[in-house]
């Protein structure tokens, strides 16, 4: 997964432009967060295709960064996001956005931007895992 951070003005109507530029590309955003700070307006989205949205931005001439994101699993119980963020913390692996993508019964999907990838992956799931993310 991808996630693209985008910075506008943060004045009445700019993430409903960014909305609507992202929809009328037929991308779905899957996770999002958006805060304004003073004249600033930071956008963070997790969209369904990466190539569509980088592709979309770029046509519209909207500056984004861009990065890959960590997925992944949890118990849906008390403990669980301690369990996995003392984990992360322990390898010394900053988490800079989480999502939460899903819940149900039993589990919650988070999305990690993290500031090392690679020992994040290793804290959460050892060196025979595949990367469940893909730019």
């Amino acid at each position: 997964m991808t996630e693209f951070t985008v910075h506008l003005s943060n004045r009445p109507g700019m993430l409903a432009a960014l909305a609507t530029l992202i929809a009328r590309a037929g991308v779905n955003i899957d996770a999002m967060a958006a805060f304004g700070i003073d004249e600033e307006g930071i956008v963070r989205i997790v969209a369904d295709d990466a190539e569509a949205t980088r592709l979309t931005l770029r046509d519209a001439g909207v500056s984004f960064a861009e990065r890959t994101v960590l997925t992944t699993h949890v118990s849906n119980k008390p403990g669980s996001l301690a369990d996995l963020t003392n984990e992360l913390a322990r390898c010394r692996v900053n988490i800079e956005a989480m999502y939460l993508l899903h819940t149900t019964a039993e589990e919650q999907v988070f999305a990690l931007a993290v500031d090392n990838y690679d020992r994040a992956e290793d804290a959460l799931y050892g060196s025979e895992t595949t990367r469940s993310a893909v730019s």
